[in-house]
């Protein structure tokens, strides 16, 4: 039988994947609310994949049990459950100007939200997508028209830097979570391991054991 602080060490990195799983569903049923930015930052198939990975962490986790309460010559339940944890480990990035053509393709009404938020006309420069709105008055917008995009100091009066600006901090945290997570998938995959091999080894010891007659080593 494998060691008491083993078989902590396995449940609770265990237990840590189920988190991470509750964790993964319920990000996805709050990304999911109406917000232009938000929506704007991670997209319907984002969620639906995160919806699936959190179904797929606490499905590991079901399985998990069942393979760990087996009896010790059983080990295939654990070697399944090693494929499934290596099968955990991919993520994906964007980059700043992949947010161009979802900018140019919001309804003018999103657009003019943005640059009242941010108090920019404009994506790139001042007629870059840009509408009326509270704060792009026809005299903002022949204002900005005039700056020259090029310049550092400029950009301010962009609104790509106050999009990027909130996309980026909302994808660093999504992908800390997501890389976060795969410590206690590695942890997972190798306490399972160790786990595999002290239970062969019990059933290694108890067959040769079993030939001398049941009396052990001296």
């Amino acid at each position: 039988m494998p060691s008491k602080r083993l078989m902590g060490m396995w449940a609770f990195f265990d237990f840590c994947l189920l988190a991470a799983g509750v964790v993964s569903l319920v990000f996805s049923i709050i990304y999911r609310k109406q917000d232009i930015l938000l929506n704007l930052a991670i997209s319907q198939a984002d969620l639906t994949a995160a919806l699936v990975l959190g179904i797929m962490l606490i499905a590991t986790f079901v399985f998990s049990i069942g393979a760990i309460v087996q009896k010790n010559h059983v080990t295939m339940g654990l070697v399944i459950l090693n494929y499934h944890a290596r099968r955990r480990r991919n993520c994906c990035a964007l980059q700043r100007n992949n947010f161009h053509p979802l900018y140019l393709a919001l309804p003018d009404s999103s657009k003019a939200f943005i640059q009242d938020k941010f108090s920019c006309c404009g994506y790139f420069s001042g007629s870059d997508g840009v509408v009326p709105s509270k704060f792009c008055t026809v005299t903002q917008i022949a204002f900005t028209n005039a700056l020259d995009p090029s310049d550092v100091h400029n950009s301010a009066a962009f609104c790509v830097e106050g999009v990027t600006g909130f996309t980026d901090y909302t994808l660093n945290q999504i992908f800390s979570y997501c890389y976060g997570f795969m410590p206690l998938v590695l942890g997972l995959l190798l306490f399972t391991l160790c786990v595999i091999n002290m239970r062969k080894e019990e059933e290694r010891f108890k067959k040769i054991d079993a030939k001398r007659g049941g009396k052990g080593f001296v």
